[in-house]
Formats: structure tokens, C-alpha cells, sequence
């Protein structure tokens, strides 16, 4: 096998997001209900038999050292690999959105060289190299939606219906570190869930961070005001500035996975905007050996 073609990797929401605590290193102690949807971007890795990690932007030019080269690498050292790659990025997630796009990318090339290089890996080896890469990583090695805790490394799957929602990233971006250091962030008391069906309980919930976010940013209490009065409901995803509400009527879409927001909301120059539907697995969940 030299090469692998159309690997997606998913965007993910925080269908809530609860601060129930904070680490003696300063990091706070997260519960989360993590849902992938169909806002993807798509990879093709090239396997090279000079030993280099390239990375090519088919799209907008990533950070030079991003998530993608820094799993390569990081997954070439741990196994003594000494194949390379091309990996070719077709970024359509924003970024700074906090959906999880350079996480979901980061595990889609450990997924993928994990077979390309013929390691076979099992998901035990491959989730520690995850989790140095970010807390969001392991949730996209994993099967599907899940209830997190932690720093959103801790994961319990769990059953989510697929539901549509509507999802809108301005074009500003948060300073994550000021949000939670911000007096408007939120607390919460820890939830006891037990592992199954989430069903519509998670509508009763919040983002904690979203106070916080809103006092630091006009756009993202613009995008929430937007989604309220037409759909009923908003609420913020993750860290980012990304926004999302659940969506009871089918929009018409020439697509059947998503459909630009402009189809039914009127969004300001630059913003980005769709019609997701949740997924109910992640695309690539059967490809890491048991």
C-alpha cells in the first residue's frame, strides 16, 4: 500500500461544556458531551521511502508545525518507522472555531500512517501519542460520541441520535487562556452519567465558557442572538468562537450532509456557516486494530 485517499476527519460539538473544577497545574476539570458531524476536511497521505514528513495545504496554508507533521513525527519516533510521508490537507473546518478541526485532523494521520506503514497499532498504543498532541485527539481515535471528562481525555461512548444543527463561525477568533482566567467564566457542579443514550437531556445543560466568550467577543454574541430568534435555541461549541443550534425543520439542501447557512439566515461578510447532521460513528472508528 503506498497511498491513502479521501481519509475525512470530522468536526466535533460540545453539546455542553461544564467547568466542575481546575488541576493543581492550572488546567480545569471539564464535563462534555462530544458529538462528531459532518463538517469534514479531507486527507490524502502519499507514503515516501526517503524518510520526510511534508505536508501540502490543497486550501488556506496552515501553521508551518501543525498538528498533522507533529503526529507524523511523533508516531514515526515512538515505532522506529522509517518510512515518510506526503500528507495533502483539504482544510474546510475553520479554524480557531472550537470544533475540534486540527484534533480531528492530528488522529486522522495516526489513523491513517498506523496502515500506511503497516504498524497495525492497536488503539492502547496509539492513544498516549493522541493525548500528547491535545486533550480533544483521543476522542477522534475513538467510535463515536462520547462523554468527557478530565481535561476531555477521559471518554465514555455513548449513544447520540443523529440530529441536524445549525452552525455558524465568525470570523473572530478567543484568546482560550483569557477566557478561562475571565470573572465571567462559569462553574458547574460534576454530573454523575452513567453510559447510554443522551436523548434530548443535554438541551437542559450550558457552556460555561460562553459568558466569558460573549463579554470578550461581540461576534459570538451576535452569532447566538442570530440562532435564537431564528431557530429557538443556541448555545457556543468548545473554546472557539463557533456557535451551533439544533434544528427541528429540514432545510432543502442540494447537498444531503450540509448547506451553507445563507440558504435561511442572512450572515455577515466572512462568516462561515452550515447545516450539519450529527454523526451517530466516526468514519474511520473500524481501521485501528482491537
Amino acid at each position: 500500500m503506498k497511498a491513502l485517499y479521501e481519509l475525512p476527519a470530522p468536526a466535533k460539538l460540545n453539546l455542553f461544556l461544564h467547568v466542575v473544577g481546575k488541576r493543581a497545574d492550572g488546567y480545569h476539570l471539564l464535563q462534555s458531551l462530544f458529538v462528531p458531524i459532518d463538517w469534514m476536511d479531507t486527507l490524502h497521505l502519499e507514503r515516501r521511502g526517503d524518510g520526510r514528513l511534508q505536508r501540502h495545504d490543497l486550501r488556506s496554508p496552515l501553521p508551518e508545525d501543525d498538528l498533522c507533521l507533529r503526529a507524523a513525527r511523533l508516531l514515526r519516533e515512538a515505532s522506529g518507522c522509517e518510512w515518510g510521508a506526503d500528507i495533502h490537507i483539504d482544510k474546510r473546518i475553520p479554524s480557531g472555531a472550537g470544533m475540534g478541526g486540527g484534533s480531528s485532523d492530528a488522529a486522522t494521520v495516526l489513523i491513517g500512517l498506523n496502515r500506511l506503514w503497516g504498524l497495525n497499532w492497536s488503539l492502547a498504543r496509539l492513544a498516549p501519542l493522541a493525548l500528547r498532541l491535545g486533550a480533544d485527539v483521543p476522542f477522534f481515535l475513538g467510535s463515536g460520541p462520547a462523554f468527557a471528562e478530565g481535561v476531555g481525555e477521559l471518554l465514555q461512548p455513548t449513544q447520540f441520535s443523529g440530529r441536524r444543527f445549525a452552525v455558524i463561525k465568525p470570523t473572530a477568533g478567543l484568546p482560550t487562556q483569557a477566557i478561562f482566567q475571565s470573572p465571567h467564566l462559569m462553574r458547574s457542579e460534576s454530573l454523575a452519567i452513567v453510559a447510554g443514550s443522551f436523548a434530548g437531556t443535554y438541551l437542559d445543560c450550558r457552556n460555561d465558557l460562553q459568558a466569558a466568550a460573549e463579554a470578550a467577543s461581540e461576534e459570538v454574541g451576535q452569532a447566538l442572538r442570530l440562532l435564537r430568534a431564528r431557530f429557538g435555541n443556541s448555545r457556543m461549541t468548545g473554546s472557539g468562537s463557533a456557535v451551533f443550534a439544533e434544528v427541528a425543520e429540514l432545510v432543502e439542501s442540494a447537498s444531503p450532509q450540509a448547506t451553507r447557512l445563507e440558504d435561511c439566515l442572512q450572515l455577515p461578510d466572512r462568516w462561515e456557516g452550515r447545516i450539519c447532521r450529527s454523526l451517530e460513528s466516526l468514519p474511520l472508528a473500524g481501521w485501528i486494530p482491537g
